[in-house]
């Protein structure tokens, strides 16, 4: 299954399954086998224009100021060797990334309403972000392939942190541990770190697509294993649909896929159109509106993208200020590790910290990842790496 052939087929080649290689015949597909096995596999481009900072791109701004929290080389802030010894970095990270602050997409409501129709069999996400719950997917349909920030425990002990603790914790740019006095070790998110296995959830369920009806991938290069594998599991008759801004995964070699190569809102808009949900869709996203019955937001001039960026910018350096008010100490300690860092490294590779070629990305659950050139965050937090293939709207 894992080596289906990429190249695309050719349009005169009639699908076995579908009427057509386009998502109208989807939704007659969908309409007249009254289908109700759909698998969807989602990545960091569902989630873009829910306006979660993309951190890796550099004319963002927000890059640089990860360098301000102290770290011997970016990725520490997901290496769980270096989480033992200093949590500060990824807690303030955290603050900014903890779910609530940001409104599900269009997309994850789209997924919320397959749910309540009675037709998604199964969500598997390479996000972090808790967006398809906030938008109504149960967690009992969702298995985070890179974890999230649903659920924490205690890195030694195991026992787990609850929730409404974490959340005011995190709040206030604390670094949680463990409620048990006699171990008090250090408390992180259910996140895959750098040096940690897969859930086993995800292992458990690898086998679902091979029951699907019908599969639909969005947001994701599909360039991170063994996530990157899962569409290859569709039984060859069962029609795969890509919406995405690129043809990836091979996607499209099979004579039943249908691409969407475009924005993941509007594809599933598109896709609504089909089914006739449209109206269903957009009342499923207007309840989960924050804002809801307060000031339109008509009513509030819009910022550009660059003001946009600059209050993230500014937000940002100011949480990095007031959380990393280290002692004397340990600012000497700090220094000194960042000395050594940089006596082992070339004058050039000390003066930037250069993000990981693709050859760098980590393929298998089991890798340690300690370096600057054998390390990248794409199996924690996608949208750190996938902002090329996915164009986010930041």
């Amino acid at each position: 299954m894992g080596n289906e052939n990429s190249t695309p087929v050719d349009e005169a080649t009639p699908p076995s399954t579908l009427h057509g290689r386009n998502i109208e015949a989807v939704a007659q597909y969908i309409k007249e086998r009254d289908v109700k096995n759909i698998v969807v596999m989602t990545g960091a481009g569902l989630s873009t224009s829910a306006g979660i900072p993309d951190f890796r791109s550099p004319d963002t701004g927000l890059y640089a100021n990860l360098a301000r929290l102290n770290l011997p080389y970016a990725e520490a802030v997901f290496d769980i060797g270096y989480f033992r010894k200093n949590p500060l970095p990824f807690y303030t990270l955290a603050h900014e990334l903890y779910p609530g602050k940001y409104r599900p997409t269009v997309g994850h409501s789209f997924i919320s309403l397959l749910n309540k129709k009675g037709r998604l069999l199964k969500l598997f996400t390479q996000n972090i972000d808790c967006l398809e719950q906030e938008a109504g997917v149960p967690g009992d349909k969702i298995v985070y392939a890179h974890g999230s920030f649903a659920t924490q425990r205690c890195i030694e002990c195991q026992t787990e942190y609850p929730d409404d603790r974490m959340k005011e914790v995190i709040q206030r740019k604390e670094v949680p541990h463990c409620i048990r006095k006699s171990c008090n070790g250090l408390v992180k998110p259910d996140i895959v770190f750098f040096g940690e296995a897969l859930p086993e959830a995800f292992h458990r369920n690898r086998s679902l697509p091979a029951k699907a009806d019908l599969a639909i991938i969005m947001g994701t290069s599909l360039t991170v294993q063994p996530f990157a594998s899962l569409p290859s599991f569709v039984r060859e008759e069962t029609p795969r649909v890509l919406i995405n801004y690129e043809r990836v995964g091979g996607l499209g070699s099979r004579a039943d896929d249908v691409l969407l190569l475009q924005d993941c809102d509007e594809g599933v808009r598109k896709f609504a159109d089909a089914l006739g949900w449209r109206e269903e869709l957009e009342q499923e996203w207007a309840r989960t509106n924050p804002d809801k019955g307060q000031k339109k937001e008509e009513d509030t001039p819009k910022k550009t993208r660059q003001e946009k960026l600059d209050d993230e910018v500014e937000k940002l350096t100011k949480d990095i200020d007031t959380s990393l008010k280290l002692s004397g100490e340990t600012s000497d300690r700090i220094k000194a590790d960042l000395e050594k860092v940089t006596a082992s490294t070339s004058p050039s590779k000390a003066a930037t910290s250069p993000s990981p070629k693709p050859s760098d990305i980590l393929t298998t659950p089991q890798t340690t990842t300690t370096s600057t050139t054998a390390s990248s965050l794409n199996h924690v937090f996608p949208h750190l790496n996938e902002d090329k293939l996915e164009k986010p709207s930041l």
